[in-house]
């Protein structure tokens, strides 16, 4: 176990013990924080409590985070298109199609099979042992920038700027109908949809999640938009694009059942990325062209 960290509960009065934790504790999700504290690994006041206790902001709490698992994952030899690295973070343009970790139905051939190949196995174990290095996420079928940690310095500090916002990501992509606005913000918060698990959507009571867009160009029944992510909620640009009306091109689980010709998945594309580097505290901007798919698409319904 690595040495406890010691947090106050100033101003969060009558907040979850778990909700707090999440927003508190770098890397650290609600579910993990829920497993840390039926673990043991928590104390209020030197004192075991439930993650549902309701805190008074009076109290001291101590988490014990338990040491990196071992990885599982298996390094192996799939080819990365690197747009930035060093030694500590390395930023790569994920191809549609490509999983980012292990999981159910993929055991391998992800993203991370590929970095523990490139890196040599120089990779964060904050995200334990199926995910090493791994930051944040973007769906199999969403091309573009992702960023991951060659340790753990790294990792926290990074994941702390998903926290605060100050990691910032911008994606474009082509949705279905004539957006009337220019330029706007859905504001609407997030969670499971209740009726298919798989699914998320727009729930009174979910994590809050904000999208803020502009359009790029008009077409005739498409529009080409430009949406920076003020949260990272699963799914955040997918939902919040369909519940306006205006469902991604190609994505088959918000929008319309068929695949789209000419399309892997929805035409979505991580462009942009901006983060203050953990080490030297400078800015670091990257950004990648649009994959063929998307400028094929363009030129599609420009004619």
């Amino acid at each position: 176990m690595t040495e406890p960290i010691v947090l106050t509960t100033e101003n969060c009065k009558n907040k979850r013990l778990d909700s707090f934790l999440a927003e508190a504790v770098e890397g650290v999700s609600r579910s993990a924080a829920a497993k840390l504290i039926e673990s043991g690994c928590v104390a209020v006041d030197g004192k075991t409590a439930a993650k549902s206790c309701r805190l008074t902001g009076a109290e001291t709490v101590a988490v014990t985070l338990p040491e990196p698992e071992p990885i599982d994952a298996v390094p192996q030899d799939i080819p990365l298109d690197v747009v930035y690295e060093d030694d500590d973070v390395i930023v790569v343009n994920k191809p549609s199609g490509l999983v980012v970790h292990p999981a159910p139905g993929h055991p391998d051939g992800t993203l991370v099979n590929a970095l523990l190949y490139h890196c040599a196995g120089s990779l964060s174990g904050v995200g334990g042992a199926l995910r090493p290095g791994i930051v944040h996420r973007i769906d199999r079928d969403t091309s573009g920038l992702i960023i991951a940690a060659k340790n753990d310095f790294s990792h926290r500090g990074l994941a702390a700027q998903l926290k605060d916002h100050t990691l910032a990501r911008t994606y474009e992509c082509i949705v279905v109908g004539n957006m009337r606005d220019d330029s706007g913000t859905v504001d609407a918060p997030i969670a499971r949809d209740a009726r298919d698990r798989k699914r998320m959507a727009v729930v009174n009571g979910g994590r809050e999640a904000v999208t803020h867009y502009e359009v790029v160009a008009r077409y005739p029944g498409y529009t080409h938009v430009r949406c920076r992510l003020e949260t990272g909620r699963t799914h955040q640009i997918r939902v919040h694009m369909a519940y306006i009306g205006h469902p991604i091109l190609g994505d088959t689980v918000y929008g319309a059942k068929k695949p789209v010709p000419g399309l892997t998945g929805q035409c979505l594309h991580a462009a942009g990325l901006r983060f203050i580097h953990p080490r030297t505290g400078e800015a670091v901007e990257l950004s990648c062209p649009l994959p063929e798919e998307f400028t094929a698409m363009l030129k599609k319904l420009d004619k």
